[in-house]
């Protein structure tokens, strides 16, 4: 968000949160096997994420996966499925 000359941010301007770029490094393409948090249990979004995708691929899958476990399967799954088109 710009500012005005004293310093304070422009009302006309809508506040935004993230970068218009990507920010070298910033781990977009890390392996899940690197992330810091990797072996914590899945969040809730990404428990819902799979479970959806899983159901579309007529997949069962343990219900305790960690982080990095339940990205793994994601890809993968996104890889299969019609929701997700290529980027």
């Amino acid at each position: 968000m710009t500012e005005n000359a004293n310093g304070t941010p422009d009302p006309d301007e809508q506040e935004t949160i993230g970068a218009s770029s990507p920010e070298p490094g910033s781990g977009i393409d890390r392996d899940p096997d690197e992330w810091a948090t990797g072996e914590e249990p899945m969040t809730a979004a990404q428990r819902s994420y799979l479970d959806t995708l899983a159901r579309e691929a007529g997949e069962e899958l343990p219900a305790d996966l960690t982080k990095a476990e339940a990205s793994k399967h994601i890809d993968r799954l996104q890889g299969q499925s019609n929701r997700v088109q290529d980027q």
